[in-house]
């Protein structure tokens, strides 16, 4: 496992994998030919990254399987307008960083008997990037200037053909994540927020932590008849524990203030420090998934498939951040400590429909489509993950020569526009209020491409 766990660090540190391009943060991007079908691929798991989206669908491919591959993601920064507590009851706007990333894949499978298989995948399940332009002057920034997860799951897998109707699938997951978290608090009371720069930022935080966890995967295939296949695959939650973060706080406010009795807020918690470090640590609650899928071969050329695909998001029910607490001179009020942010999402199931058409033996042409609505309500949406509703829209070729295979796909997410009204006011000692009233939008655009070798 020490092999297993250096490998999937550096696949980490290669590719930086961090968006969010289902709903929630969720990243079904595991393999070419299942994107270009709208990820509806349960039931007919027929390549390599069946590892991913069914895993006793490996039982059907013969001799060794090896995949590689990755999916560009180009996210175009979303654009908000409306108010936010720093904006004075101004309606402005305001867009997030456009940034782009690689979502990497690689899968190894082999059949050693008739009705035996296994192999092993690294994937990148869940994701999460956003990033505003000016963590001084955002309009967001006391709720969250940047914020970066990613993930990484090794997953060995074996499947046995029970009979000619039946394959079963499971594998053990092991997930390794980080997590990168800035924003600037403010305080109305101690400072200007129309100054140039703003006067009421108390200091800039930074937080970066990683950890790991374990869970597990199972999948069913059902051959009904010659034609039709039905799969079922299911995947653990995972309680991702990232432990002794470096807490870095800089640029502590240095001007007295009145409230503070004259004193500055360097002066007043940090022993007239400017930059302050400590330990810190949050967990992430990464959701269980299951997928249901059909599969019928309309001809020998023609196949369609419809999955229904869901993500168990109520596991997500808050954001807690611990913070050392770092009392203002005697107390009781505190310049840092543990934060607890309410989420509350909720459980969805998106639809995903897809075809391939064979054009010749080597050619195949493919399209797909995915409903994927959001698990974040309104009351607690934040701008760390301004979710919204998504239509996903897929087109996809493949081509075979000799043992080779090359897939690529290519996949644009159309986010609904989304309004929100969770404005909160700022508190009586002056500490910003969160939330925002105002509308969303935003898109993104992906590029996959897959190279497989059978031995």
């Amino acid at each position: 496992m020490r092999i297993a766990r250096g490998l999937a660090v550096l696949v980490v540190l290669l590719f930086s994998a961090t968006t969010a391009t289902a709903a929630g943060f969720r990243l079904p991007e595991a393999g070419a030919k299942a994107m270009g079908m709208g990820f509806a691929f349960t039931a007919q798991a027929d390549d390599p990254s069946a590892i991913y989206f069914n895993p006793a669908g490996i039982v059907q491919l013969e001799g060794t399987n090896v995949m590689v591959g990755g999916t560009f993601i180009w996210e175009n920064g979303g654009t908000f307008t409306g108010t936010t507590p720093l904006t004075g009851g101004l309606s402005v706007s305001e867009t997030q960083k456009d940034l782009t990333f690689i979502v990497p894949n690689a899968y190894v499978t082999r059949k050693v008997s008739p009705t035996f298989a296994f192999g092993v995948g690294i994937f990148t399940p869940f994701g999460l990037g956003q990033e505003y332009e000016n963590r001084v002057t955002s309009i967001f920034r006391n709720q969250i200037t940047k914020i970066d997860l990613q993930t990484v799951v090794v997953n060995p897998t074996v499947a046995w053909k029970v009979n000619e109707i039946l394959s079963v699938g499971a594998g053990i997951d092991w997930m390794w994540g980080k997590a990168k978290l800035a924003r600037t608090p403010v305080n109305f009371a101690i400072g200007d927020n129309t100054a140039t720069p703003p006067t009421n930022n108390l200091y800039l935080l930074d937080l970066e932590a990683d950890g790991d966890a374990w869970g597990y995967n199972a999948g069913v295939l059902l051959t009904a008849s010659k034609n039709v296949k039905v799969g079922f695959s299911y995947r653990s939650s995972f309680r991702l524990e990232l432990k002794d973060g470096d807490v870095d706080l800089s640029a502590i406010s240095t001007a007295g203030r009145a409230a503070l009795g004259g004193a500055s807020l360097s002066q007043a918690a940090f022993g007239g420090a400017t930059a302050f470090s400590a330990k810190g640590s949050t967990v992430v609650k990464i959701p269980a998934t299951a997928a249901l899928g059909v599969s019928c071969n309309f001809t020998d050329r023609l196949t369609v498939e419809a999955d229904i695909d869901w993500t168990f998001w109520s596991s997500f029910n808050e954001l807690r951040i611990e913070l050392p607490t770092v009392l203002i001179g005697a107390g009781p009020s505190a310049a840092l400590g543990t934060s607890t942010t309410p989420k509350k999402w909720k459980d969805v199931a998106a639809l995903r429909l897809g075809a391939q058409y064979k054009v010749t033996d080597p050619l195949a042409l493919r399209v797909g489509f995915a409903y994927d609505p959001s698990p974040v309500p309104a009351d607690t949406m934040g701008p760390e993950l301004p979710d919204a509703d998504r239509l996903n829209y897929m087109l996809g070729a493949g081509y075979k020569y000799k043992n080779w295979t090359f897939d690529g796909s290519y996949f644009y997410v159309a986010k609904k526009d989304r309004t929100v009204n969770n404005q909160t006011a700022t508190s009586p000692t002056g500490t910003a209020g969160t939330g925002f009233n105002g509308t969303w939008e935003g898109d993104a655009h992906l590029l996959a491409f897959d190279v497989g070798y059978k031995f």
